[in-house]
Order: C-alpha cells, then structure tokens, then sequence
C-alpha cells in the first residue's frame, strides 16, 4: 500500500524531524509493507528501531549499490544503515554515508518512508527513511570494516528492478549471517528498490 505520510505511522519521538525533514526535502510517499516473516536482521536486532536508506547518486547519474562479503552470489542491493533507539534521523544519516562511502553528498530529496510489520513468529515492526542523495566530493571507500562490504558498482534507476526482483528470488534457506532465511530477507529488501525505482521514474 502506497500514500502520502501519516506521521502516526512511524516512531513517536521522529514525528517532528520528519515533519522538518519533509518541509526541507521534500514530502515522502509512504508505502506500507506486511512480511510473511520478520525473524531475520536487521528487524530482530535491538540496537536500531529502523534503518535510513541511501540512494547515493553519483556523478555520472548512475546509483550506488552494494554487497557484502557473506551475501550469495550476484546480489546487489541500495545502501542502508541503522538507526538507533535514541538517534536523530539526519545523525544517521550523516554517519551511515560517512562509514559506507566516506562521500560528501547533499540531501536531494526525502524520497519515501518505508514501514514494516512482521506478524511472525512474534509481531515486529521496522521503518526505513529514504532519501537520494548526491555526491559533491570524496573519494569512494568503506571507512568502517565492520560493514564487512565486498564490492561496490553503479546502476542505472532502471536496473533497480532487476535487483529487486533478485532479492525476492532468493533461496528459502536458513544462514546464520542474518539470523534467519534469505527468502525472507530478499522480500525484506527487495520493497525499498521497487519503491525508489517507482519514484525515480515518476520524477
């Protein structure tokens, strides 16, 4: 289900910075997505109560994705990070660029707000701040090994379906680097490229 934002919808104590986020960026869609499955990470870890996404568009117009070192084989996906219990939005952000791409970029627009309920195996909740951002400087590279990153590439927007519909094709295999199944993870991030494909091209 996409919208225009409820702000009732996302974390009671970020209803303001979005609200001042919006008025600077832009007013995000909001689209709402339900999981057959949320027991996998990052929706069962307690460090973070969402996630801010990162649509890094460079230079030459093509969009920075990303794979980490224990994905399968292929997979791409956009750039996202957490954000913790206690945290600003924009302090995630700011910090989630520095460490995955130690880029200068500006804030383009506030693209989406993705939330997520999980009913099973316990109800979950998680929510997703999207933004497109643009590089202005830098030089790209990981500053935090920890993000455990194996390669870097651009896309075109039009490829970001092919990688969405990658990550919903995954196999239905349990795999102790995400505490859970990858199906279930691919449906998990396979939503955010087909909501920023369908707004770039709506752009």
């Amino acid at each position: 289900m996409t919208n225009f934002l409820k702000l009732e919808q996302i974390p009671r104590h970020h209803r303001d910075e979005v609200a001042e986020l919006a008025m600077r960026y832009g007013v995000p869609r909001h689209h709402h997505a339900v999981l057959a499955d949320g027991a996998f990470d990052p929706l069962t870890k307690n460090d973070r109560i969402g996630e801010v996404g990162m649509v890094v568009r460079r230079r030459d117009g093509g969009i920075l994705v990303a794979r980490k070192t224990y994905y399968p084989p292929a997979v791409f996906r956009l750039l996202t990070g957490g954000v913790a219990p206690a945290e600003r939005i924009i302090a995630a952000l700011e910090r989630e660029v520095a460490e995955e791409t130690s880029l200068t970029v500006q804030i383009s627009r506030f693209l989406s707000v993705i939330t997520y309920e999980a009913p099973y195996p316990t109800p979950r909740r998680f929510v997703s701040y999207v933004f497109l951002l643009d590089e202005v400087g830098g030089t790209l590279q990981v500053a935090d090994p920890e993000e455990q990153v194996a390669e870097m590439r651009t896309v075109l927007p039009a490829e970001l379906p092919l990688l969405a519909a990658r990550l919903r094709q995954l196999p239905d295999c349990d795999d102790p680097a995400i505490n859970g199944n990858w199906s279930s993870w691919g449906q998990f991030r396979a939503v955010m490229h087909e909501e920023v494909s369908a707004l770039l091209e709506a752009a």
